[in-house]
């Protein structure tokens, strides 16, 4: 024991006195432990647990999908000793981390893609290999493609033999011929994505969609969108009086493109002697204005004559000899007058798209009609419960743009007599004033002797009475735009034979014999400068999908609606309750 203490030097250990003690013990009585083994195995338990306790926190912080950094070895070093004084060493073993610097540059590629491309510049901030991976052209592109809608690739096409210059002159204007437009085009060679949508397709966001011209009370229909390389605004034009059913003409009015690598210009393309210095001002959310700083290249050698005869062919189709309507000449002649003073600057507002609801009556959508001598008119026609209404986006001195043109009451239909009894303007008009006669005393219930309000007042949507197929019935409760929904998706009657009365003007001879269902509606006429308005009663009738009719009774006038099919980009309401705020907008911009 002696040459124990003197080995350990600081006297006799645990363990030897362990042995001393085993030794000395009776075999015949139970063993056991004494204070200084309980407390030795305690030690050892809690450096045991407490070294997995530290494992497991470890793990549970590098958090879900993150590798847990162990470390081999630390419980079974925790527990014991090398050398008996009661430390561990120190462990070299390096940890293993997963990091996004891990992965291979093509899978970063990908996630990067998937990425907003406002989020890409400062994820460049974060490390060399970050930012020489988000120079890789790929996920420009596909980020132009999935913000902004581009779709194609212009350098692709000019391989495939078609130059993007080429291209371009053939959208502006088909029948171009010269080269004026390609020495103003920019080198699309050098050009890459992320100069695109840094300096060109995000600063611009904010003017993409439908828009209408602030022109008096003729309005407009403008489109801006990402075409190619380019943010063009298109204005939409209907076709020449009375080709209903034609596809819209379109003009382009000014373009957006980048003339060097890191500077967006702004062109107008109002004139005819090709692109010039324009600009675009943002006045307020949803509004901008544009601005041509060569008006010069809007005037014609010939002088205002050449211009309006030029204009009359482009607006009509037609010489003012072919016109023999005088008051028509007048017409003409003074929208030729009013709208060349905005040919300088313009002021735009936001529209939307009629949202579809499973329970109308139609897709609703924007239509172009026929208005007599004002020629051919571009109409929103959308649905709210048991009404549908049209507003018209251009307009004229009568009913400016804005105005609500048509409103429709789909629980009030009419059933058309026979076809012969078609052809007569009296039995027409006793069905229509019947039901017109009815809806004027619900709204006005003092000239029946009542006292107080039906539900259904004037200013109330959705109000009368649910009608038979004559228009007449029993009053039902104030319904909801559910309930009008419903009412809508009922099944249609069989398509019916149908013919205009005789006596009642058309513009269009070219319309269907045959309709699906006809209702009860009211038309807004109003004099010279939209004076004295008035909502008259008329007679809507339904064709197919794509076309419908209104009988206006007072001034024996037919007018066609037909589907505008053309394609709109950037043009669906956010929500219901912006569309209907859109509307009331509209009516105040012209009232």
């Amino acid at each position: 024991m002696a040459a124990c203490a003197r080995l350990c030097g600081v006297g006799q250990s645990r363990r030897c006195r362990r042995r001393q003690r085993k030794n000395q013990r009776d075999p015949d009585t139970d063993p056991e432990l004494d204070l200084d083994e309980e407390e030795e195995r305690i030690v050892g338990t809690m450096q045991t647990e407490g070294s997995a306790r530290c494992t497991a926190d470890t793990a549970a912080s590098s958090g879900p999908g993150k590798a847990a950094i162990s470390i081999p070895g630390a419980a079974t070093a925790a527990g014991s000793s090398v050398n008996g004084l009661g430390f561990e060493p120190p462990n070299t073993t390096k940890p293993t981390r997963n990091t996004l610097l891990d992965l291979p540059p093509e899978i970063l590629v990908e996630i990067f893609s998937s990425l907003p491309g406002t989020a890409l510049p400062n994820l460049a901030l974060v490390c060399k290999k970050f930012r020489q991976i988000l120079n890789t052209e790929t996920i420009w592109r596909r980020r132009c493609m999935a913000e902004f809608g581009m779709c194609e690739d212009l350098r692709k096409m000019e391989v495939v033999g078609l130059s993007s210059k080429d291209l371009y002159v053939k959208r502006i204007n088909p029948r171009v011929k010269s080269g004026r437009f390609m020495k103003l085009l920019p080198d699309y060679e050098h050009m890459d994505y992320r100069d695109v949508y840094t300096h060109l397709l995000h600063p611009n966001r904010h003017i993409l969609g439908l828009w209408q011209p602030d022109i008096g009370p003729y309005g407009g229909l403008l489109n801006v969108v990402v075409d190619g390389f380019f943010i063009i605004g298109w204005m939409f034009l209907p076709p020449h009086d009375p080709q209903v059913d034609d596809v819209m003409r379109r003009r382009p009015l000014f373009r957006i493109h980048m003339w060097e690598t890191s500077k967006a210009t702004v062109e107008c393309m109002y004139g005819h002697k090709g692109p010039h210095k324009g600009d675009i001002q943002i006045v307020k959310k949803d509004e901008f204005s544009t601005k041509c700083n060569q008006t010069d290249h809007h005037r014609m050698s010939g002088g205002r004559q050449e211009e309006f005869r030029t204009w009359l062919e482009e607006e009509w189709g037609r010489t003012l000899e072919d016109i023999f309507n005088e008051h028509m000449q007048e017409l003409i002649l003074m929208k030729f007058i009013y709208t060349s003073q905005y040919d300088n600057c313009l002021t735009y507002r936001r529209i939307y798209l009629p949202p579809y609801l499973p329970g109308d009556l139609l897709r609703p959508g924007l239509f172009k009609g026929t208005y007599g001598s004002h020629g051919l008119e571009i109409v929103m026609l959308s649905f709210h419960g048991r009404r549908a209404k049209g507003t018209k986006l251009t307009g004229d001195p009568n009913v400016p743009a804005g105005q609500l043109t048509l409103e429709i009451d789909l629980s009030r239909p009419i059933q058309l007599p026979e076809i012969e009894k078609q052809r007569s303007m009296e039995e027409l008009s006793r069905l229509v004033l019947e039901v017109h006669e009815q809806v004027q005393r619900e709204r006005n219930p003092a000239q029946i002797g009542s006292t107080e309000p039906e539900p259904g007042a004037e200013g109330q949507e959705g109000g009368g009475r649910e009608e038979n197929q004559n228009g007449l019935g029993a009053a039902p409760a104030t319904p909801t735009a559910t309930e009008g929904a419903e009412a809508s998706a009922s099944p249609l009657p069989a398509p019916q034979p149908f013919v205009l009365p005789l006596g009642v003007m058309a513009r269009n001879e070219v319309y269907p014999r045959t309709c699906k269902i006809c209702f009860y509606g009211t038309g807004l006429i109003a004099g010279h400068g939209f004076t004295s308005p008035e909502q008259t009663p008329g007679i809507f009738i339904l064709f197919d999908d794509n076309r419908f009719g209104f009988i206006w009774l007072e001034l024996k006038s037919f007018s066609l609606y037909s589907r505008i099919t053309d394609t709109l980009q950037y043009a669906e309401a956010p929500t219901l309750e912006a569309f209907e705020e859109m509307l009331k907008s509209m009516q105040s911009w012209t009232s």
